[in-house]
């Protein structure tokens, strides 16, 4: 989902240096401004929040279910992305 998200901030000529600046921008440029649906950056902010879990071990871990329910909504980000690119 983050590559997916910095593709279409890329795609209006912005890039951003740190994780956490990407996913702000996004939520300014897409969510916010309705473009996309707000639920996609919930799901960037949450793959992320699991992603220093599974990482960093910070918090109670991530369990098979968690990690099925991020790969459902990374399929549903990328898709997302991916029309909004090609139109």
């Amino acid at each position: 989902m983050f590559y997916a998200a910095e593709a279409l901030l890329l795609d209006r000529g912005l890039s951003f240096a740190s994780h956490s600046a990407v996913v702000a921008a996004f939520g300014q440029l897409f969510a916010k401004t309705g473009v996309l649906h707000a639920r996609y950056h919930r799901y960037l902010i949450d793959a992320q929040d699991t992603r220093n879990l599974g990482d960093y071990g910070i918090g109670p871990g991530v369990t098979s279910d968690h990690s099925k329910q991020v790969i459902a909504w990374a399929a549903e980000f990328i898709d997302a992305a991916q029309q909004l690119i090609l139109k």
